[in-house]
C-alpha cells in the first residue's frame, strides 16, 4: 500500500521561507513514480503547485510559484521510495493553505486527476 506523509508546515511572515517534505513508499509498480505538492485555501479549488519525476529528473511548476518554490528529491539513486521536498522561498500570504502531497505512478506532471495516493496535509500560513 502507497504511504504518502507530509511534514514542515507552520507559519512565517510574508518574505519568509518554509521547506515541506514529503515521504512516499510502498509502490508496488516497477513505473518510476510522480510526486507532487497541491494546496488549498479556505472557499478555493485545490490547485497544483510543483512536480517531479524522478525517472528524468524533470520538474513542473505553476506559473504563480515559478521562480519562488522549489522541488527537489533525496536518494538520487533511488527512484521509488521518495523524499521530496518544496523550498518556499519569498513567501506571500497568497501562499496560505493546507499543502498535500501526492504521488502517481508515471510522469503525470500537475494532472491532480491523475494522482491516486494522497497524504493527510500540512498548513502553511503566512502573514502580512
Amino acid at each position: 500500500q502507497v504511504r504518502v506523509v507530509e511534514s514542515g508546515g507552520g507559519s512565517v511572515q510574508a518574505g519568509g521561507s518554509l521547506r515541506l517534505s514529503c515521504t512516499t513508499s510502498g509502490y508496488t509498480s516497477t513505473s518510476t513514480p510522480s510526486v507532487a505538492w497541491f494546496r488549498q485555501a479556505p472557499g478555493k479549488q485545490r490547485e497544483a503547485v510543483a512536480a517531479i519525476y524522478a525517472a528524468a529528473d524533470i520538474t513542473d511548476y505553476a506559473d504563480s510559484v515559478k521562480g519562488r518554490f522549489t522541488i527537489s528529491r533525496d536518494n538520487a539513486e533511488d527512484t521509488m521510495d521518495q523524499q521530496v521536498y518544496l523550498q518556499m522561498n519569498h513567501l506571500e500570504p497568497e501562499d496560505s493553505a493546507m499543502y498535500y502531497c501526492a504521488t502517481a505512478y508515471g510522469w503525470t506532471r500537475l494532472n491532480e486527476r491523475f494522482y491516486r495516493y494522497w497524504g493527510q496535509g500540512t498548513q502553511v500560513s503566512v502573514s502580512s
